[in-house]
């Protein structure tokens, strides 16, 4: 019998990388915790409130990371609990597979290295096609917090750096959970490229705002609502993911006036601090 209890936390995108595998994310506070407990026996059990949680995602991130024979001769539960709403662009399965392969690497492989855990996620996240691109940049955030800017393809970062501890991101959930055509995306990858380039340079905040107004148009979103959120005083707006929720970051004085920019809209609003915290995992 062995347990492990891992903390990740989600992220919001700065820019989307679907056009060119090229992307850049922030950290924010919510948090996804998985519980491992390994017991003499055969097989996977999930539990979790969430009901949307792709099963195939768990089970083959499990898979990266413990081996055949240990599957053969160990039951194992998992237990998860997630303040991140899934499927609405804010990096819950990133947090998730990453999470379960770090509470799984604490039983069975505690040599594992933060790369190695990162590519269980990523690679299930592929095979389980929870992601197009793996979503490395996702996972990055997730996993390490602050700002990471990734080259998706290589799965590599190129830039890192904490985020300002005194900002907040207030995120807007909408009742409509209908995405764009992620496929459009690639019409404007020139522009993502842009945005990519300039994240790279750490001028995030402008290419967030460049990606919110590209993807707002595509992905079924009103770019006008980016705008709003600037002038009211945001730093940087985007719809995160594929959507279709929206994050505008901004300092905590703010809230209040993000708030009403989201009030004309139908959908409900997360507020959550920006975070540089690493994800952990402990010996239950």
């Amino acid at each position: 019998m062995a347990k492990a209890k891992a903390t990740v936390h989600g992220a919001v995108s700065l820019v989307n990388a679907i056009a060119n595998q090229k992307g850049a994310t922030l950290g924010i506070g919510l948090k996804v915790e998985a519980t491992v407990e390994s017991s003499p026996g055969k097989g996977i059990t999930i539990q979790s409130e969430n009901k949307s949680l792709s099963s195939r995602l768990i089970n083959k991130t499990v898979e990266k990371v413990v081996s055949k024979k240990d599957l053969e001769q160990n039951k194992i539960s998992i237990t998860l609990d997630s303040e991140i709403p899934t499927g609405y662009g804010l990096k819950s399965s990133s947090a998730i597979s990453s999470a379960i392969a770090m509470a799984c690497a604490k039983i069975f492989k505690p040599k594992f290295t933060d790369q190695q855990i990162l590519l269980a996620g990523v690679d299930a996240s592929i095979e389980s096609k929870v992601s197009i691109t793996g979503a490395y940049d996702d996972a990055c955030s997730c996993y390490y917090g602050g700002f990471n800017v990734t080259d998706n393809a290589k799965k590599k970062r190129i830039q890192f750096e904490k985020g300002p501890s005194n900002l907040i991101a207030v995120i807007f959930i909408p009742k409509n959970r209908k995405r764009g055509n992620l496929k459009k995306l690639k019409i404007l990858s020139s522009i993502f490229d842009n945005a990519w380039e300039l994240a790279r340079k750490a001028n995030y905040w402008e290419a967030m705002i460049i990606n919110g107004l590209a993807t707002a148009s595509i992905l079924n979103s009103e770019p006008r609502i980016i705008t709003d959120l600037i002038e009211k005083g945001a730093l940087g707006a985007s719809v995160s993911g594929n959507g279709p929720s929206i994050a505008a970051v901004t300092k905590k004085e703010n809230e209040a006036v993000m708030k009403k920019v989201f009030s004309t809209l139908e959908g409900h609003i997360i507020v959550s601090k920006i975070s540089n915290k690493k994800a952990e995992v402990h010996e239950v």
